[in-house]
């Protein structure tokens, strides 16, 4: 093997940039050529090649986004956008490729390793619902940018006396609604996997306003509900003034934590490892603090459970 390439695909995540960096510059430690293809499957079929070499990932390590952008392609889901892509990547005679991305990403990956493409994803999610990894590359960052709002935000609400709703992103998945919420002390925790009734949560806010509570934080996956149409009911239904913050796109961006930088190093080396040992169809993950790999059936379209011990705790510590 002496040509591979990387992309990114799908939404961007705090940590894209210190994968890139740990392929590319695995890449060169082995002896390897190494290419970017830019704006994702859509750069592939489009011929967005770009050369790398250890100058070009100087100083990313830190930053947020992908250095190689990213985009969506509906072409690619076609056989002829895939066969396109193909021809481009015999074309630059590029014989692998690292997908950091998440499960759409993945199915990209499995339809070039089906078509005899050698193929490594990385998980790339802010989610963290990619299964059978512990962690996908972005989560920790964008929890820790929730729990920082959060902090903020419980002092203005202890200033005013109101109620807060905070609106997180997690369309399918509550994993940095539940995260962010039991690290930040949230009163109620609303995500998609569990049912909740907003009796439920009025009830237990007119109790700890009757205790002499004088603000609450609820935190809703943007899945399990809208922020605002979440803050109308509770403030008809306890008559506390409520006030509503949604925190959108904030949550992606933003230098990646230590844990993010780290994992993406490890498994950006492991990917580049996998290649040359002559794998494909895989993803590599962490799975109880050790890199892993899986193969990408297993993983593509398969549910990610949410941990209820957690949720439950959650419940039981802000009574």
């Amino acid at each position: 093997m002496k040509k591979i390439a990387v992309l990114t695909s799908g939404g961007d995540s705090p940590g894209m940039n210190a994968a890139i960096r740990a392929v590319v510059r695995k890449a060169i430690y082995e002896g390897l050529e190494i290419y970017g293809v830019r704006r994702g499957y859509a750069g592939m079929i489009n011929g967005d090649f770009v050369p790398m070499s250890l100058g070009s990932v100087a100083d990313i390590v830190h930053r947020g986004g992908t250095i190689l952008h990213t985009a969506r392609s509906e072409e690619f889901k076609t056989p002829a956008g895939q066969e396109k892509a193909v021809v481009n990547l015999e074309k630059h005679r590029i014989e692998a490729l690292v997908v950091i991305g998440g499960d759409g990403s993945f199915r990209g990956a499995l339809a070039l390793h089906q078509r005899g493409i050698k193929v490594v994803g990385i998980p790339g999610s802010i989610d963290n619902d990619i299964a059978l990894t512990d962690y996908s590359i972005g989560f920790d960052t964008a929890v820790n940018t929730v729990v920082e709002a959060l902090n903020k935000i419980r002092d203005t609400a202890t200033s005013h006396e109101r109620i807060f709703v905070i609106e997180v992103m997690g369309r399918n998945s509550g994993f940095i609604a539940l995260t962010a919420g039991l690290a930040g002390g949230a009163e109620s925790i609303l995500i998609p996997e569990i049912s909740f009734s907003l009796d439920g949560v009025c009830e237990r806010l007119k109790r700890a306003h009757e205790r002499g509570k004088i603000h609450s934080l609820i935190l809703v996956a943007e899945g399990a509900g809208r922020g605002f149409e979440v803050g109308e009911a509770i403030q008809e239904k306890t008559g506390q003034e409520t006030r509503v913050t949604v925190l959108g796109h904030i949550q992606r961006g933003g230098s990646p934590t230590a844990l993010d930088r780290n994992l993406a190093s490890q498994l950006g080396a492991r990917a580049v490892d996998l290649l040359l040992g002559g794998e494909s169809g895989l993803m590599v993950g962490m799975t109880a603090g050790k890199v892993s790999q899986y193969r990408l059936e297993e993983v593509i379209g398969r549910k990610k459970e949410i941990d209820r011990e957690l949720y439950e705790l959650a419940l039981a510590l802000s009574i």
